[in-house]
């Protein structure tokens, strides 16, 4: 038997650009193999595929689950073609040599996520597909294996310098086989698995872009999605502005959670360098921001803000008075938008989707921390001291300990249950961050200032510069060996102090 002529075995669901490419082979001397709804398609272009039955004598069966798994396609595929006794054996059991590949998978990624019931979306789970392409891949040194519509152009270009595609595209595009059939692999073990913590840890994200650089211009960066999991950083709606940045995403992802915790509250937070600067809670859209622009008038430059309410004109106007990277809402009215493209470069965000993280992972070297997202307040706050703390002041405490939970540990909160009036984080001792909170709301003292704090105090000297400087009511999770002594300073102080029994660490 003899090998000369070529041969491109082909079973897409994507057929974008598949016909022009088709008609490139053809033209090229190639025969081409195909199956099920591509074989139609070819043929109603005008192409003389052969149906993948003929080469395998044997018909698709079990309602097209099986049809290309036989020995008369991956012997075609895996036969190297210089052994000897690789070829010997498929001249023996007359198997033909395929010298082409181009196969791309069952939507599953698009449909996993849909409303439909787990035997449906079982049914998205491709078995063939993968096959042929890891075969295909495996055997890079002889055969071509096209997954990405994208490349046609490239494989087209080196078979008409060529005749043939470059043995480093070769291995290029099997590795590209790899990386797809992984974050396939991934997906489905995700829907089947319902494992919190499995045995290995596999991810499946699709990349978005390349991003400008990472952290630093000299750090390059891309931005990926999942392809299992909705999420609100995954379908938002660019109306306005430049591309974003690894900085602003991350930032974004911040600001968006903070205000998915006040869901029975019109909500708004600025962030900046992965810091709330502002948070507040109001009766009118205007409102709001104005409050979270007061908590820090500084910081706010340059910075982020999303609300959880449609942005009218009387706001935007109000936005545009500051420089802000990037606005985020649920929606803009026609007259907001208007207003708000007025500035070129401010990116104008509609998000679509829900919060929806149910992990965090952490990269460490040669490792990957990953745990369960802090999703939870305490239920079973407990009242500590000898003085109860008034019902505004709860309600309060409860809005800054809100906050607090996405603020960088050490972190203290001061409020007056509608806007953060004073925010210290990232500070490597407690004192510090409560002192940098209540300086920086004395200036814009209104109302009883409360104070949260995302973890237990070790030493009484934060209730004693809290009662030096006028709050009112304190509450942290309690959990110190020196519990007591806290206690024991806000009863002196005439302080009510709550502890929750849940502290919220933020790294």
């Amino acid at each position: 038997m003899t090998y000369n002529k070529k041969r491109a075995l082909i079973s897409v669901s994507d057929k974008t650009g598949l016909i022009p490419f088709a008609k490139f082979l053809v033209e090229n001397k190639y025969e081409l193999i195909s199956t099920g709804g591509t074989y139609k398609h070819l043929k109603e272009a005008g192409l003389l595929p052969i149906q993948i039955d003929e080469i395998t004598n044997f018909p698709e069966m079990l309602d097209g689950r099986v049809k290309t798994l036989h020995p008369k396609v991956h012997g075609g595929l895996l036969a190297v073609r210089d052994n000897a006794q690789h070829m010997e054996t498929v001249q023996e059991h007359n198997i033909e040599l395929i010298d082409m590949v181009i196969v791309n998978l069952y939507p599953f990624f698009d449909n996993v996520n849909k409303d439909i019931s787990l035997e449906e979306k079982v049914e998205f789970i491709d078995i063939g597909g993968p096959s042929m392409l890891r075969s295909a891949a495996k055997n890079f040194q002889s055969v071509t294996v096209i997954t990405d519509v994208n490349d046609y152009t490239l494989v087209q270009e080196e078979l008409t310098e060529q005749g043939d595609s470059k043995l480093e595209t070769r291995k290029k595009l099997a590795g590209k086989v790899f990386n797809l059939t992984s974050a396939y692999d991934a997906a489905i073990s995700k829907l089947l698995l319902d494992e919190e913590y499995p045995q290995y840890l596999n991810a499946s994200y699709k990349k978005v872009s390349d991003l400008r650089y990472g952290e630093n211009p000299h750090q390059s960066a891309a931005y990926y999605v999942s392809t299992v999991d909705n999420g609100a950083m995954k379908d938002f709606e660019i109306l306005g502005g430049k591309e974003l940045s690894y900085n602003n995403l991350r930032d974004m992802d911040l600001c968006w959670k903070v205000v998915a915790e006040f869901k029975e509250d019109m909500a708004c937070c600025a962030v900046k360098h992965s810091m709330p600067c502002g948070v507040a809670i109001g009766n009118t859209a205007l409102e709001t921001y104005i409050k979270t622009y007061e908590c820090d008038p500084v910081s706010i430059f340059g910075g982020i803000v999303g609300m959880n309410y449609s942005i009218d004109a009387a706001t935007a106007d109000e936005l545009n008075k500051t420089f802000l990277e990037i606005i985020m809402a649920p929606d803009f009215d026609e007259q907001a938008l208007e207003i708000l493209k007025k500035k070129k470069n401010l990116r104008i965000i509609k998000i679509k989707n829900p919060v929806s993280d149910k992990q965090t992972w952490v990269k460490i070297d040669g490792g990957m921390l990953v745990q369960n997202y802090d999703n939870q307040f305490s239920q079973d706050q407990k009242i500590v001291t000898e003085k109860q703390p008034t019902e505004e002041q709860m309600k309060a405490l409860l809005f800054a300990q809100r906050v607090v939970k996405y603020v960088k540990s050490n972190a203290i909160v001061v409020s007056n249950g509608e806007q953060a009036l004073g925010i210290g984080g990232g500070q490597v001792n407690r004192i510090w961050a409560t002192q940098q909170a209540i300086e920086r709301a004395k200036h814009k003292f209104i109302g009883d200032m409360v104070l949260a704090s995302d973890a237990f105090f070790p030493f009484r000297d934060v209730v004693d510069f809290c009662a030096k400087e006028g709050i009112k009511a304190i509450i942290q999770p309690g959990g110190s060996v020196k519990d007591q002594d806290s206690i024991d300073a806000a009863n002196e102080h005439g302080i009510p102090m709550v502890m929750t029994g849940m502290r919220h660490f933020f790294h």
